[in-house]
């Protein structure tokens, strides 16, 4: 724990982070963050979800005062007890998407292709079945030019032959600045709109506050937390079944999240007494 003092932000991944890999969240972590947030620190979820799954990302992080969606492009600040403020709600274009997939192919052979076009709560993905996807309830088979005729939230593509990683170098040239690249450990790699990424997305939250990076506590598990491992400077924690590249940008590993990683860390981050939390006020 690289700081004496407690952090005035903690941000976290969801999937593979905070969820267990039986998709469900325990009890003691939600707990934990209620007292987290109890001491006047703001929490956020951050994550690949999309918008569209909104309210499953709230059930999962009860005590997050913002959510950072779809990667980073989209921001959402849950404190107004009016109802949720949508900060940021960004997209790539059509006319972008359709022929960054053509390029990436041209280098790399057929791939299958998803998109995100719907903020809808439950709206289904657009595009070609592969069997590797986990969520095939949420899948609705169309063909690719009417997948790319507007604009979408997000992108998923895989090759049946490539890792994802190595699907992913290769894309991240490809697309240049027309787009973000990333992969969430799905098997899939992710196309978001140029300059969006989570660190992009605590940014918003931040300048929402008065905050700074250095005041950031981030935890994460996959490539598309790289970003905000990098910009965080309070500090960065991945959890034990992190991905390598993660682990390796990170200032301490945790537990993993079946092992409540995350709660354990912020756990043992509120006993220490030089910290001395401040009630949030009434």
């Amino acid at each position: 724990m690289p700081r004496p003092e407690l952090p005035k932000l903690v941000a976290t991944d969801l999937d593979g982070t905070l969820v267990r890999s039986d998709d469900t969240v325990s009890a003691y972590t939600h707990a934990v963050l209620d007292r987290v947030r109890a001491a006047g620190i703001p929490i956020v979820g951050a994550t690949g979800r999309g918008p569209r799954l909104t309210e499953l990302t709230r059930n999962d992080i009860r005590a997050a005062d913002y959510l950072v969606l779809a990667g980073g492009g989209w921001v959402i600040d849950q404190r107004d007890p009016h109802g949720p403020v949508n900060l940021s709600e960004r997209r790539i274009p059509g006319q972008v998407l359709g022929p960054l997939i053509a390029d990436l192919e041209a280098a790399v052979g057929p791939l299958t292709v998803m998109v995100e076009a719907l903020e809808d709560p439950g709206a289904s993905l657009w595009g070609d079945y592969d069997p590797a996807w986990r969520y095939p309830e949420r899948f609705e088979a169309r063909p690719r030019h009417e997948c790319v005729v507007g604009d979408v939230i997000k992108a998923f593509a895989r090759h049946p032959d490539r890792h994802v990683d190595d699907l992913l170098a290769v894309a991240q040239r490809v697309a240049g600045d027309r787009a973000t690249v990333t992969q969430a450990g799905l098997g899939f790699i992710e196309i978001l709109p140029p300059g969006a990424d989570k660190a992009a997305g605590l940014k918003i939250v931040t300048d929402a506050l008065g905050l700074e990076p250095a005041d950031v506590l981030v935890f994460g598990d996959q490539p598309i937390d790289l970003a905000m491992f990098a910009w965080a400077g309070w500090g960065r924690v991945a959890v034990a079944n992190a991905h390598p590249a993660v682990r390796a940008a990170a200032d301490h590993v945790a537990a993993s999240n079946d092992a409540d990683g995350v709660a354990r860390y912020l756990d043992a981050l509120l006993a220490r007494p030089q910290a001395a939390p401040q009630p949030r006020a009434a």
